[in-house]
């Protein structure tokens, strides 16, 4: 490894060689006066990162409750923190992992598939046990868009078992597939026994859940499916959307389930109105003991979400963000060319990345790099332009400083 010292000595010698050369050459002069100069290198100036605001949604303390932001970040979590039983969520799991493996465009009806008996007797066994499920026949042809509608809007139980045999081969390969995508994809503590969540092996945190529905709202293909009030399948069967709740007050449903062992589940997301826009809100409410309690929880959401909702000003127009400072003085600082807010609830920093380009000479208003805020929502970004100019030094600061000026020169000709 070749010392600090040692390049300073090499950089030297360089240096000393380039004066004897155009000294030699009897090109002192022009090289001084018409050369390049040295470069002049960014110094960050802006704080590193945004600090957070006070205030997010209020979730229950009853069960286990989250809720998101649109990009999966959990801003706020309450009740049982370790993993519980999911119910009927586990079938938007089984969305998920059906749809990686099987992807179809959105509202697009898919391959088809046909019912096999297993499947049939799969949705006799569900009927004769009051379990829910949507009627098919052994040789019907439907699509994989009908299995899926049947699936999350009729939270069909058969047609669960029927995707993960169709997609897997078998419900057990489906099981350990699933299982390998949960952990590949960030979701350490969620596992699943089953595709329908009849088996309390099917378990999982309430945080991990909300950024499970953020990630399921965000794919096209369930969003379109989610957006229906009702569908009409194969044999043309109607379907009515079971997990919509509570539309008039800006929730979409995901999931809305009761089973002894999960209790009553509800995973949705909320537009909370912003302006003349709204900002969507995901959430996870898990274990509430009844309908009483969660629409209790979800006014409450539904009004502090409205409340903490607050802007926070990422960067000003005109704030400095780098400073140049020359090797002859002059000083100028690359500036934010806009006002950038973002409205949103802030838990933690928003962490900000600089760059910027060395500057030799440029006129004020050069652009000169840009500064990248990681929101909730997404990368802002802000173009950086100098506030003042950076001009040529003149040919007495040239013909009094050969060293820096020989430098740039014999920089040049590498």
């Amino acid at each position: 490894m070749t010392s600090h010292s040692g390049s300073r000595t090499g950089r030297g010698l360089g240096i000393a060689l380039g004066v004897v050369v155009i000294l030699g050459l009897g090109l002192y002069g022009p090289a001084t006066l018409v050369g390049p100069l040295p470069g002049t290198s960014p110094v960050t100036t802006l704080q590193s990162d945004v600090a957070p605001k006070n205030g997010v949604p209020t979730v229950p303390q009853t069960g286990a409750s989250a809720v998101a932001s649109a990009d999966g970040r959990v801003i706020a979590s309450s009740g049982e923190a370790t993993a519980v039983p999911l119910g009927g969520v586990t079938k938007i799991i089984t969305a998920l992992v059906v749809l990686d493996k099987k992807p179809i465009e959105p509202g697009k009806p898919g391959p088809s598939i046909t019912v096999t008996a297993e499947d049939y007797a799969g949705y006799v066994r569900y009927i004769s046990e009051s379990a829910r499920s949507i009627s098919l026949i052994a040789g019907e042809t439907w699509t994989e868009q009908q299995y899926l509608q049947a699936m999350l809007l009729g939270s069909s139980n058969t047609h669960a078992d029927a995707l993960a045999r169709w997609a897997f081969g078998s419900v057990d390969a489906y099981v350990t597939a699933a299982n390998e995508w949960l952990q590949q994809n960030g979701y350490p503590t969620t596992s699943v026994a089953d595709a329908t969540g009849l088996a309390e092996g099917s378990q999982g945190t309430a945080s991990e859940l909300a950024a499970l529905a953020a990630k399921a709202f965000a794919n096209p293909v369930l969003a379109d499916i989610m957006a229906q009030d009702k569908v009409v399948v194969a044999g043309n069967r109607p379907v009515d959307n079971v997990a919509a709740y509570r539309a008039e007050d800006g929730f979409t449903g995901l999931s809305r389930s009761f089973t002894d062992a999960a209790g009553l589940c509800f995973l949705f997301e909320l537009s909370v109105p912003s302006g003349d826009t709204t900002v969507k809100l995901v959430g996870a409410f898990l274990r509430e003991p009844d309908y009483e309690t969660l629409d209790g929880d979800l006014t409450t959401l539904s009004s502090s979400a409205a409340s903490t909702l607050t802007d926070t000003v990422l960067i000003s127009e005109g704030d400095d963000v780098v400073t140049y400072t020359t090797p002859w003085g002059e000083v100028a600082h690359g500036v934010a060319v806009v006002t950038k807010t973002q409205r949103t609830w802030l838990t933690s920093a928003i962490a900000t990345k600089v760059q910027a380009e060395p500057v030799v000479t440029a006129e004020r208003g050069a652009k000169v790099g840009q500064v990248t805020f990681s929101t909730p929502t997404g990368d802002v970004v802000v173009l950086l332009e100098l506030d003042s100019r950076l001009g040529d030094p003149g040919p007495v600061w040239r013909l009094t400083h050969p060293a820096p000026v020989i430098d740039a020169f014999v920089e040049s000709r590498k």
